[in-house]
């Protein structure tokens, strides 16, 4: 996706921020009101690109109470026949030196490793898979049949929006989304809490084994899970850890900016950067693809490699680009 196509998306998603006046009046099917407030966002104990936690003040808004499914996701595209970008063909001018096996329509895979691999090398595990799309979400050779009410994946911020509104709704913003997965508890590790298994109980699709080799299945699934396999956070929303990481609309940023402090300046409804300019992925500076904030973790997320199933972690993710474990979820705002 052009830079210039990332910025009219962008203004389209800005114009989304409008949407849902006098909302609140109203129940909104398969959606959960957040009542507004102040909430400490981050954490100076886990990631760098996580400090500094600092306060921010959101307004009221509802939320989807789970990711969007395939089923969601199918009849969008019945209504609307749209193509998902890992379905479109790709422009060889986009990617010069691209080998041509790769020009092809598709999306990355994860594939489980056989053995214990060095972290630092993603190909080992990542494998940009011809016919990959979210009807396809291993290749050609599979469907989304069977897993209806599984998170859709294979979705790229394009992808993302354009649902949203065709669904008359938009995209969280980053602050928006963290504040939901806390549920009101400030300051807590996970979204139920500061223990990662209270009582022996997993609460998330999360990695369970030495990643990327070794994986126990302690929760009953290998890959995606379906929605609402695990219990809600406090507001009622399901899967705010774990299972899928999902879009949001912020820009992202290396760190978070912060007031210092202040109580007179707590910011209300803040946004990333304003522009896509400074929304590189710091480990990746070559790459020249802006990038937008992805919480929550998901399923390949685990204690040796990725503990990100905390409300606090962000990721950056290229606008272009959907893998086999980022979905995402709608907000209106009242």
């Amino acid at each position: 996706m052009s830079i210039d196509v990332v910025d009219e998306v962008a203004a389209q998603d800005e114009h989304s921020m409008t949407r849902g006046a006098g909302q609140q009046a109203r129940s909104l099917p398969g959606m959960v009101y957040i009542p507004g407030g102040t909430f400490w966002m981050g954490s100076d104990h886990h990631y760098p690109e996580e400090r500094p936690a600092h306060q921010v003040t959101v307004t009221d808004f509802w939320m989807d109470s789970q990711p969007v499914t395939n089923a969601d996701f199918a009849r969008f595209v019945d209504a609307t026949h749209y193509v998902t970008v890992a379905e479109r063909p790709l422009n060889p001018e986009d990617f010069p030196g691209a080998k041509p096996e790769l020009l092809v329509p598709g999306s990355l895979v994860f594939k489980k490793t056989r053995v214990r691999v060095d972290l630092r090398d993603l190909t080992q595990w990542w494998f940009y898979t011809a016919g990959a799309c979210w009807k396809h979400p291993e290749g050609p050779d599979s469907t989304w049949e069977g897993r209806e009410q599984h998170p859709v994946v294979h979705v790229c911020y394009e992808d993302a929006l354009a649902y949203a509104t065709w669904a008359d709704k938009a995209l969280p913003t980053e602050a928006e989304w963290e504040y939901a997965a806390r549920g009101g508890m400030e300051r807590k590790v996970y979204v139920w809490g500061d223990e990662f298994a209270p009582g022996g109980k997993l609460m998330a699709n999360t990695w369970q084994g030495e990643f990327p080799w070794q994986n126990l299945n302690t929760d009953g699934f290998e890959g995606t899970s379906p929605v609402g396999s695990f219990p809600p956070n406090t507001y009622g929303l399901f899967d705010m850890a774990g299972n899928v990481w999902e879009w949001t609309s912020d820009w992202y940023q290396e760190r978070h900016t912060s007031q210092g402090g202040k109580p007179c300046c707590i910011p209300v409804n803040p946004r990333g950067p304003a522009s896509s300019e400074r929304s590189l992925d710091p480990c990746l500076p070559q790459v020249k693809i802006p990038r937008r904030v992805l919480k929550g973790g998901s399923h390949l997320c685990a204690p040796n490699y990725c503990l990100r199933y905390r409300p606090a972690a962000r990721s950056p993710q290229a606008v272009d680009s959907g893998t086999s474990h980022i979905g995402f979820r709608c907000v209106v705002r009242t």
